[in-house]
């Protein structure tokens, strides 16, 4: 590879990834969230109830970052955490009727970001670029091509 492209390619996807994220933030901060909560809000909609270790793992974060996560989701009354009935070391996260709530107003805070993130890209990129992009992602976690 060249390395000029190289260089405008990760220079590209590094202002991408700083910009997707600020833009996160602020149409997360009127909700009284952080970047990185919603995905927590996001995965326990999704899923249902989850012990902070399999929610460390789903996230791709460090387990010290889900405890901090669910502490102040907790004190917001988003979510309640208590003892795993089946291993007492293990603490089970879920969402509250009010951390439901917030979960669907992410969504549509997502939908906002997606729409503004591809404004103005040909129709027949969108198709190919949630693939394209996953593909990219696969290929810098250092994990091998499936």
């Amino acid at each position: 590879m060249d390395p000029e492209y190289a260089d405008a390619l990760n220079q590209a996807i590094r202002l991408l990834s700083l910009r997707h994220r600020a833009r996160a933030a602020q149409l997360l901060a009127p909700l009284g969230l952080h970047p990185g909560q919603e995905a927590l809000l996001l995965e326990l909609d999704r899923t249902g109830p989850r012990i902070q270790a399999q929610l460390s793992q789903a996230l791709g974060c460090e387990p010290p970052s889900v405890t901090l996560m669910t502490r102040k989701l907790e004190a917001s009354g988003h979510i309640r955490r208590t003892p795993d009935p089946v291993d007492k070391r293990a603490t089970v996260v879920a969402l509250t009727d009010s951390g439901k709530a917030l979960a669907d107003q992410i969504r549509q805070l997502w939908v906002t970001l997606a729409e503004e993130t591809v404004r103005g890209l040909p129709a027949g990129v969108l198709g190919q670029l949630p693939g394209i992009v996953h593909t990219m992602s696969t290929n810098v976690s250092g994990m091998p091509p499936a």
